[in-house]
C-alpha cells in the first residue's frame, strides 16, 4: 500500500487533534468548570438532571471522536517509521505508544460504564421522583464524578504518553 499524500496525512493529523481536543477538552470543562459551578449553585436532584441533559448531548459526540480517534490513529501508525508490531515494546516510542493505547482502552471501559450503567441508572430514579432514591441518587452522583475524574486523569495520561513518543 503507498503512504497517503502529504495533505491526506495532514488531514488525518488534524482530525485526530481535533477528536483528541473535543474529547478532552469536554471532560476538562465538566470536571474544572461544569461540576464545581452545578455543586455550589443548584440542589443536588436539580443538580443531577443538569449533568444528565449534558451527557446525553456530550456521549455521542465522545463516542464519535473515540470512532474518529480509532480510525485516524490506525492510519498514523500504518504511515508511521517507528511502528515495528502491535505489541511491540522495541524502542521508547513503541512504549509510549502502547501505554498510550492501554490507557485509551481503560477511558472506553470508564466511558462504557458511564453510558450504559450509571446515566441509565440515574435517569430511572430521577424519572421516578420518588424521596426513597435519594441516597442511590447521591451514591450515583458520586459515581459519576468519580468516572468524570478518571477519565479526566487517564486522558492526561494520553497526552503524557503522545508527548513522549513525539520525543522518542
Amino acid at each position: 500500500m503507498d503512504a497517503p499524500s502529504t495533505p491526506v496525512l495532514a488531514v488525518i493529523y488534524w482530525l485526530h487533534m481535533l477528536a483528541t481536543v473535543t474529547w478532552i477538552g469536554s471532560l476538562a470543562a465538566i470536571n474544572l468548570l461544569f461540576l464545581p459551578a452545578a455543586t455550589r449553585a443548584l440542589k443536588p436532584a436539580d443538580q443531577l438532571s443538569l449533568i444528565s441533559a449534558l451527557q446525553k448531548r456530550l456521549e455521542p459526540l465522545a463516542w464519535f471522536c473515540m470512532g474518529v480517534l480509532l480510525v485516524t490513529g490506525l492510519f498514523q501508525l500504518s504511515t508511521s517509521p517507528h511502528y515495528d508490531g502491535f505489541l511491540s515494546i522495541s524502542t521508547q516510542w513503541s512504549l509510549a505508544i502502547l501505554f498510550k493505547h492501554g490507557v485509551a482502552v481503560l477511558m472506553v471501559v470508564v466511558s462504557a460504564i458511564q453510558t450504559w450503567e450509571v446515566l441509565p441508572a440515574i435517569q430511572r430514579i430521577l424519572l421516578n421522583k420518588d424521596k426513597a432514591g435519594e441516597a442511590e441518587l447521591a451514591r450515583l452522583q458520586k459515581r459519576e464524578t468519580v468516572l468524570l475524574r478518571v477519565n479526566l486523569l487517564l486522558s492526561a495520561l494520553i497526552l503524557g504518553a503522545t508527548a513522549l513518543a513525539r520525543v522518542s
